[in-house]
């Protein structure tokens, strides 16, 4: 008995470090491709925030669109570099959680919840992945991680 409860422990030993550097590390990097696949396609694409300017929320419906384009553009694509290295990683998740708001508001909220009619389930998804970053920051796997311990 006493074997199998050691072994019990130094599996949660095993887990609680793993802990420290999978999870956070797994979640920038879906953030950071479905980002940076929506940037992308902003870089690539015609700037359709014509359509639903006056659908944002202030200030960013005293924005013009194109401006507004540019910086979600860059903020998916800069936000998505810094996620997979994990470098500024709350300054990022803040970032993107307003743009995801913003989507949301202007968007999506009128869809329902379905993904397929355009809903808010994705927005959500982010939202609530986008959360922890902000708040606990990128895990040990990060450059965060690095300069925090050498600085702080």
């Amino acid at each position: 008995m006493q074997a199998i409860l050691s072994l019990g422990c130094r599996i949660y030993s095993l887990l609680d470090k793993l802990g420290e550097w999978l999870p956070q590390l797994g979640i920038r990097l879906l953030l950071a491709y479905e980002f940076w696949e929506a940037g992308v396609e902003k870089y690539n694409g015609e700037n359709w925030f014509t359509d639903f300017a006056d659908n944002f929320p202030f200030p960013f419906n005293v924005l013009p669109p194109n401006l507004s384009w540019t910086l979600a553009t860059w903020t998916e694509l800069l936000g998505s570099i810094a996620l997979v290295v994990g470098f500024a990683t709350r300054f990022s998740a803040a970032s993107l959680i307003i743009l995801d708001i913003v989507a949301w508001y202007s968007v999506h909220a009128d869809n329902g919840y379905n993904v397929c009619s355009n809903g808010f389930k994705l927005p959500l998804i982010y939202l609530i992945l986008l959360i922890p970053m902000l708040t606990s920051g990128a895990g040990k796997a990060s450059i965060d991680y690095l300069i925090r311990r050498k600085y702080c």
